[in-house]
């Protein structure tokens, strides 16, 4: 049977980032709250960058680290600039699940599924004054998550992408209070640490050609 040894870098990460939850209670603000979020996912895309055998294991590096450049815009800048950051995230994941693709029309439905996706939250949020910049990060952020689903990576990138998704739907339906803070507060950061790691994992082993991981 082909196992895959789980290496102390990887563990690593998945340290940092869970033990991030418990700021949800110590509320630590300044610098070492910044470096403390930004870091498990950071050490996520060290890891796949070392473990890249071709260019779309370098991408998925490329992927965690711009989502670990918005974890810590957000926290620096505010939600629109670490939207950016992840919104370049989720574009340049679409195209490396695209280029990888399961199902031969997912470079049409993918699209045809964020272009809903948009215009419901669009709907959904329309009293808002940024409901245009949301549309989009929405467009992208969909995009992403039924491109993962449609390529062939594997489980655990599809499963970490829908994670991701409801992660960052928690935050807009919280802040168009539309359900209790004190979900968002417990559920954003596991679904959305979670996702990352799976995706990491799931993508670097299938791209290793290592599927008995994914």
């Amino acid at each position: 049977m082909n196992r895959t040894r789980i290496e102390p870098s990887f563990v690593a990460a998945l340290l940092v980032g869970a033990s991030y939850y418990a700021n949800v209670w110590l509320d630590i603000q300044g610098t070492p709250a910044v470096v403390w979020k930004g870091a498990g996912v950071a050490l996520l895309a060290l890891w796949a960058r070392g473990k890249a055998v071709n260019s779309d294991g370098r991408m998925v590096g490329a992927v965690l680290a711009l989502g670990a450049l918005g974890d810590v815009l957000l926290e620096l800048q505010g939600m629109a600039a670490g939207a950016v950051a992840f919104l370049a995230g989720h574009f340049l994941a679409s195209y490396l699940y695209l280029r990888n693709r399961r199902v031969p029309a997912a470079h049409w439905i993918a699209p045809a599924v964020a272009a809903g996706m948009a215009l419901l939250g669009w709907w959904m949020f329309k009293g808002d004054a940024q409901v245009g910049m949301l549309a989009f990060y929405l467009f992208g952020l969909s995009l992403m998550t039924a491109s993962a689903m449609l390529s062939r990576l594997g489980t655990l990138v599809a499963l970490g992408a829908l994670l991701f998704f409801v992660s960052d739907w928690l935050i807009f339906l919280n802040e168009g209070r539309m359900i209790a803070p004190l979900i968002a507060k417990l559920l954003v950061w596991p679904t959305y640490f979670i996702g990352q790691a799976l995706i990491a994992w799931g993508a670097v082993h299938m791209l290793r050609g290592d599927k008995a991981a994914a």
